[in-house]
């Protein structure tokens, strides 16, 4: 049984009342998320000036309409009083139909342009977050559940790219149309664009206050969704356990306890959001009434034509309706924001310690090891190994046994350094594993865990995997010896068959199959963590014969339970509460007549 002890995840929230972080906390993490997510476009910098300008001509042609309407308006009034000017009537509209044919086509490449640039913004975090897991430590995946880490990857990452892909293009037609028509409004007549511009900035006002208090629930929107994410992962994972010992209702309470806190936190971040919408429709329609009032007034007193007017009211559109789709894109950044600031804190996390100054090498292994002294904690309070001390000579079986939480499986970490020693050394061939790179010492290596892992692909992918040139007789006489020729061949395609939902194997089955891969490997050291735990006692005598002579030059540790099944090993270290209580032969351990002859002993009973 693994040694590794997963902790239970804080929810940000659970020290403010009613869920979330204080909100200085939020607008402070949340500035952040900006300045990265600025960072990350920073690359595409030579696109967005693009996108930019095509969006500043886009709206520089769709606001030089305005004025020709007021053209048309003003000599089909002046036609009124005689004949209207069919000619200039027909040549202003043809420039009206190419300058708006003109504003769509570049509007159109700088939304393609902006789409480009989310695409890729996002494969780049993609990217970044693949790399980011290899780095990762262990502890990190000790510590935080599987669901909220895979949130952060899928769900946080299509959030960003949806948002961003929505939002952006939106942003910078609607700034450049929004500016340009308050110029033009100004230029054509300063009164009536200051009643109108005035109107729209109370409004604004109004919506920069919706938008702050909304942020806050959108961060935590996407925290509380991460936290029912695993949940789910974690349920339906041990679906069977669940089910056996009648844990549904408890389950589901717990379900709808997180559902409701999602309920509560996308409720308010949409309502309050949502408020935007209407309200600029309305300060559209405040800012129409204004104009309508001045324009009035001023056509009165003779100050300006009625085509102008006619061209404000097209103007007013043109300044309000950015207004509504910025209040839009606010929301889709706020969202954007909050799943951000969640993948920038992936990428943020401590990585394993840089290897640039790792200097030796280890290649052709003989398979000695030492620990000197090896002292390690998954945590600083609790120490596990205290001072261990152990040599194996090369080609040697090393059984490690001891009752559950002694520190068996955590030995076997150290010694792959998927840990780092907290204290002494391990050294291979003489050489220290801190000297060498971790993926030279897993080279070294072969391992079979107590949990299997196959993946989606052929019996022969996950027989080789990352192994190469093994030939089908090499195939052969590993699957011989494991004793999985007859499972092989009663597959449809052999070691072509596909593993998927219509292959069903055994825990013992796949066990095999992962002992198999091992033996392929072919490292001069071994690795065999209950490796036989889950198959039959006839097949595990099968398999341990196999074993032995697999595992013939080979140095060897085996953590087992069942004692019956490491007689034969070189030497036999018994582990309890983190040290070495015994050490010695099965005869030599046994005629000592201590704790490991106490634990065979009653293994033999229970069976008897």
């Amino acid at each position: 049984m693994s040694d590794i002890r997963a902790k239970k995840v804080s929810n940000p929230g659970d020290n403010i009342p009613g869920g979330g972080m204080a909100p200085s906390e939020k607008s402070k993490d949340l500035r952040k998320a900006y300045s990265r997510i600025f960072g990350y476009l920073g690359k595409f910098k030579g696109m967005i000036i693009a996108a930019m300008l095509l969006s500043l001509a886009g709206a520089v042609l769709n606001l030089i309409g305005p004025s020709q309407l007021s053209r048309i308006t003003d000599i089909i009034t002046a036609g009124f009083n005689g004949t209207i000017d069919l000619k200039s009537i027909t040549s202003i509209a043809a420039l009206l139909a190419l300058l708006y044919s003109l504003g769509f086509i570049f509007n159109y490449v700088q939304g393609w342009i902006m789409a480009t640039v989310s695409q890729r913004m996002t494969q780049d975090m993609r990217s970044g977050i693949g790399e980011k897991i290899d780095r990762l430590p262990l502890k990190y995946f000790d510590s935080h559940s599987t669901g909220d880490v895979l949130s952060r990857v899928t769900n946080d990452v299509d959030t960003v790219n949806q948002s961003m892909n929505q939002s952006f293009s939106t942003l910078v037609s609607s700034l450049c149309l929004l500016v340009g028509s308050a110029v033009m409004m100004l230029m054509t007549n300063w009164i009536m664009a200051s009643a109108g511009i005035l109107a729209v900035i109370a409004g604004m006002l109004i919506m920069s206050f919706i938008i702050k208090r909304s942020q806050g629930y959108f961060l935590q929107q996407q925290i509380e969704l991460g936290s029912v994410d695993g949940h789910i992962d974690e349920i339906y994972g041990g679906h069977d356990v669940v089910k056996a010992y009648n844990g549904e209702t408890s389950a589901r309470r717990e379900f709808h306890k997180m559902n409701d806190s999602l309920y509560i936190c996308a409720w308010k971040s949409q309502f309050l959001s949502g408020l935007m919408q209407p309200l600029m429709i309305f300060i559209g329609n405040l800012a129409y009434v204004v104009v309508c009032i001045v324009g009035a007034i001023l056509t009165v007193k003779g100050n300006i034509t009625f085509g102008t007017i006619v061209a404000f009211m097209v103007y007013i559109r043109l300044f309000t309706q950015p207004l509504q789709n910025l209040s839009q894109a606010a929301t889709s950044i706020q969202t954007m924001a909050a799943a951000c600031e969640r993948v920038f804190d992936f990428l943020d996390e401590d990585e394993m310690a840089s290897e640039h100054e790792t200097t030796e090498v280890l290649k052709n292994a003989k398979g000695d090891v030492a620990f000197s002294h090896v002292a390690f904690g998954y945590t600083d309070e609790r120490e596990i190994i205290h001072d261990f001390s152990a040599t194996a000579q090369a080609g040697q079986k090393i059984a490690i046994v001891g009752p559950t939480g002694a520190g068996k499986t955590t030995l076997v970490n150290l010694l792959m350094r998927f840990y780092e020693l907290k204290g002494g050394s391990i050294d291979i061939d003489g050489i220290s594993i801190k000297n060498v790179t971790r993926e030279n010492v897993h080279d070294q290596f072969s391992m079979v865990l107590q949990d299997t892992w196959l993946f989606e692909g052929s019996i022969r992918e996950n027989l080789i995997y990352n192994a190469e040139n093994i030939s089908d007789k090499k195939l052969d006489e590993v699957c011989e010896a494991t004793g999985i020729t007859d499972m092989i061949k009663q597959l449809p395609k052999g070691y072509d068959t596909v593993l998927d939902d219509k292959v069903n194997f055994s825990e013992g089955q796949k066990q095999l199959l992962t002992i198999a891969r091992a033996m392929l490997k072919d490292a001069p050291l071994l690795i065999l963590d209950e490796a036989t735990s889950n198959v039959d006692t006839r097949t595990e005598l099968k398999v341990q014969k196999a074993m032995d002579k697999l595992m013939y030059g080979r140095t060897s540790f085996v953590i087992a339970h069942r004692l019956s099944t490491i007689k034969n090993a070189d030497l036999i270290l018994v582990l309890k509460d983190g040290d070495v209580l015994e050490s010695g032969s099965h005869q030599e351990l046994l005629a000592q007549d201590g704790f490991y002859a106490d634990l065979y002993n009653s293994q033999f009973e229970q069976a008897v």
